[in-house]
């Protein structure tokens, strides 16, 4: 057995819980936390802890120490805060080990897997169960709240929930889900709520992007109570950016639940949609001490605005001449003030590119109505899982959808997840969708998968709006070009 078999037996055993345990309760202990966040930061910068053992990837490698320093310091920072619960903390310390050195159970799933497949299976599931919102926010992505001319809010029934969650550990070996929607907490489905579901699966972690105006003290309670949910409040910057978008006293509202948040100590972030107007706010240090100094933000993650959903409108994706500084600033904010803070797109040499339609290390999507898309910014149905179910399949048959196939064979040929890195296949221009629209309309023109309900812009088939998306993805690879190949390659 190699050393990372023996510390998954170690960490899944009796002993190893009660290890977790002791560790945590140390890093209550203010003198010894620091000395242990200390030495651990010392072996990161040192490269003790990640290793360049890929060809030139010394630039990525330096990236991956400067996101775990981030998640180190926001660690110390919400211990010392003590905005962190410590029954809280070791619940998430014993599943992320658990995640990220899984049981040989788990191991043999995944094999299993790889054997039959030739791939391994997605890490982790995103879920959008409902589409119902209170909001209506200008853009929304996802085509929910009231007044959209859309039918009513549609729900993923309990049962079908809840049997998707046990597929996806039961076949796929996976312990992390996320909950998008709509807004989640709006959830009802057969007398449970969705933190029903949380609770019922008590093994796995869970992310959910959120309003936050739902969260109330008693929410904020059963969130203590349960220990493995960590919501991400969705704001658009400050007050003013926020309410313009998501209407008025919203912004206040989300400050009311961070507030019930702290007070039980459960660990929350940000998620913030990057758009043209507002992409130099969101990594002002104005913002930046206001959520994660004043407020307790653990993390942030950043969607730049995709043009999908409620009248979407190209004119507000970042421009491929703010993408660069908005790069470098985000990269600035990780390495100098060590915040842990995550963009999708900036960030692709990160995650090693594109990581939807059920990659390895990736995910996939699946909505309210059943339907299963390769990610929830690329709006086309490769299956739907009512009428899987009814035929007797199961999440599997999803996973080898045609499109699926696609998409995939498109991440490998580009180049994702080889271990030596190209010109040809630049990381810093990850998505299919936006970086690569003509490959798109090359899948959706052969397969002509159906749109999303509602989500899918209709736009997509109209030729203004193809040869613009298609004109943005090369001017952004022009202007990246260069980095790539002096800061990535060399």
């Amino acid at each position: 057995m190699n050393l990372s078999g023996l510390a998954s037996s170690l960490l899944h055993s009796k002993f190893g819980r009660h290890l977790v345990a002791l560790a945590t309760r140390l890093l209550y202990l203010d003198p010894v936390r620091r000395l242990l966040i200390s030495a651990a930061s010392g072996l990161l910068v040192s490269s003790k802890l990640i290793t360049n053992d890929r060809p030139g990837w010394q630039k990525i490698h330096a990236q991956y120490r400067w996101i775990s320093l981030a998640v180190l310091n926001s660690i110390d920072r919400a211990i010392e805060k003590r905005i962190l619960a410590s029954h809280v903390a070791r619940r998430i310390f014993d599943l992320w080990g658990r995640a990220l050195l899984p049981s040989r159970q788990r191991s043999l799933i995944m094999q299993r897997f790889a054997q039959e497949y030739g791939a391994p299976p997605p890490w982790f599931l995103v879920i959008s169960p409902t589409r119902a919102c209170n909001l209506a926010c200008t853009g929304c992505y996802a085509n929910s709240g009231s007044g959209t001319g859309i039918p009513q809010p549609a729900n993923l029934a309990w049962d079908m929930l809840d049997r998707i969650v046990t597929e996806a550990k039961e076949q796929w070996g996976i312990g992390l889900f996320v909950f998008s929607g709509g807004e989640p907490l709006t959830y009802r489905s057969q007398g449970n709520d969705l933190l029903d579901l949380v609770a019922r699966h008590d093994d796995c972690l869970f992310l959910m992007f959120t309003n936050g105006t739902l969260i109330t003290s008693e929410t904020a309670r059963r969130l203590a109570r349960l220990g493995n949910l960590t919501p991400a409040l969705s704001v658009e910057g400050l007050r003013e950016t926020t309410n313009q978008r998501r209407g008025e006293g919203t912004f206040e509202s989300v400050l009311v639940a961070m507030s019930e948040l702290r007070a039980v100590g459960v660990p929350f972030g940000i998620s913030m949609t990057a758009t043209r107007a507002n992409c130099e706010q969101i990594l002002s240090d104005q913002l930046l001490d206001f959520y994660f100094g004043e407020q307790g933000a653990f993390y942030a993650f950043i969607f730049q605005y995709m043009p999908i959903g409620r009248f979407p409108n190209l004119d507000w994706m970042p421009s491929p001449d703010q993408r660069v500084p908005f790069w470098r600033r985000s990269w600035q904010v990780v390495r100098q003030r060590r915040l842990f803070l995550l963009d999708f797109w900036n960030h692709g040499p990160l995650v090693e590119g594109c990581i939807a339609a059920g990659r390895d290390r990736g995910y996939l999507h699946i909505d309210w109505n059943g339907d299963v898309m390769p990610c929830v910014f690329m709006p086309y149905v490769a299956a739907n899982l009512r009428d899987i179910y009814q035929q007797g399949g199961t999440l599997t048959e999803v996973w080898k959808s045609p499109l699926f196939r696609h998409v995939r064979k498109w991440q490998r040929d580009y180049g994702y997840g080889r271990r030596t890195l190209s010109k040809e296949g630049n990381w810093m221009v990850p998505c299919p969708f936006r970086d690569h629209f003509a490959d798109v309309q090359g899948w959706l023109k052969s397969l002509q998968p159906k749109p999303q309900e509602g989500v899918a812009p209709v736009s997509a088939t109209d030729e203004s709006f193809c040869q613009r998306m298609v004109a943005y993805g090369a001017e952004q690879a022009r202007q990246v070009e260069e980095i790539w190949e002096k800061e990535c390659l060399e």
